[in-house]
């Protein structure tokens, strides 16, 4: 019988997939390479002792080279098998990624998705036209939708709480993220401040007014960024009581305590007692993302970001809210 070295070719007379190993023969490998010890191996492989050492009997027919010095007393490792370990590792890991692959994109694919929002994003256009593309495409995949307050968006992706989130950004560090939408921003005011009647109002017009502020450093250049701090005139925000979530902010400005800048889409999805949203003519507009970990190996992933580059194409690369942009808040700060 023809020799052939690990990871070399057969002669050119022999045809090559008479001597490839299968996938599962090199998984056996090595898992009995871990262990040496074929009851050990079978019992991790859920085999008989008998049918594994069959199968590595075939592996080692297949590559006509000795894989295992045997003896009754214990399995060892030939030169040739620890030559193959690394190329057997590699080989399985390949498939492995390549099988993920093929996965993500069939119609078949199923699995279980948790997909974090922050405020009302779940219930925004964009983000409704997303899961329903993916319900289509892919019907055998469930959506778990989990509210994340402020602190919430910046672990619950790197500690595997959710798969992917709607987030406003600026994103946390390490996140990729696909733009949704485009919105103006507003000023969240206490519905009896002065001011609310004189809008549209300017940043220097806020410049005396204290802003809630968040309760972690994490969180410092995200909201540098929604209060506008600093100010295009240099000066800085004067920050005041820490909120958490959208309904400690909303608090804090009913009580009068401070204001905040929110998406504009906050008039229609926060009407609260006490609190006005007014225009600001040169307050930066907000964007909205999707947002997930740039190394995943998870196919109900894959098809969710496919769903929404999809989704993004047929929008024109920004998705309109279908809301007006600009409105004063009703009587007592709630809008008709």
């Amino acid at each position: 019988m023809d020799r052939v070295d690990v990871g070399g070719r057969p002669p050119p007379h022999v045809p090559s997939a008479a001597r490839e190993p299968s996938l599962h023969q090199l998984r056996l490998f090595l898992v009995l390479a871990e262990e040496l010890h074929f009851g050990r191996a079978a019992q991790r492989l859920f085999l008989s002792q008998p049918a594994l050492s069959q199968q590595i009997r075939a592996l080692e027919d297949r590559l006509d080279v000795e894989l295992l010095h045997r003896s009754s007393r214990q399995v060892r490792l030939t030169p040739a098998g620890q030559a193959l370990i690394p190329r057997a590792r590699d080989s399985v890991a390949a498939m492995t990624r390549l099988q993920a692959v093929a996965s993500a994109y069939s119609r078949t694919t199923r699995g279980k998705l948790r997909i974090g929002a922050i405020g009302g994003e779940a219930f925004m256009p964009y983000a409704t036209a997303i899961l329903t593309e993916l319900s289509n495409r892919h019907p055998g995949i469930t959506v778990e939708i989990r509210s994340v307050d402020f602190v919430e968006q910046v672990y619950a992706l790197p500690r595997g709480d959710v798969d992917a989130a709607f987030l406003r950004p600026p994103l946390p560090s390490g996140l990729r993220g696909l733009h949704l939408s485009t919105e103006p921003r507003v000023a969240c005011l206490p519905a009896d401040d002065p001011l609310v009647t004189q809008a549209p109002l300017t940043l220097a017009q806020l410049a005396d007014r204290v802003v809630v502020d968040v309760p972690i450093p994490e969180l410092r250049q995200w909201w540098d960024f929604w209060t506008v701090n600093p100010r295009p005139d240099g000066g800085a925000v004067r920050y005041g009581p820490v909120a958490g979530d959208m309904e400690a902010l909303l608090s804090a400005v009913a009580r009068g305590r401070a204001i905040a800048f929110l998406p504009a889409e906050a008039r229609f999805d926060y009407t609260r007692r006490g609190v006005a949203y007014v225009d600001v003519v040169d307050l930066p507009p907000s964007t909205a993302a999707l947002a997930w970990l740039p190394r995943h190996d998870n196919p109900a992933l894959t098809a969710l970001l496919q769903a929404a580059r999809t989704v993004m194409r047929r929008a024109g690369q920004d998705w309109a809210t279908g809301r007006p942009a600009s409105g004063g808040p009703a009587p007592g700060g709630r809008r008709a």
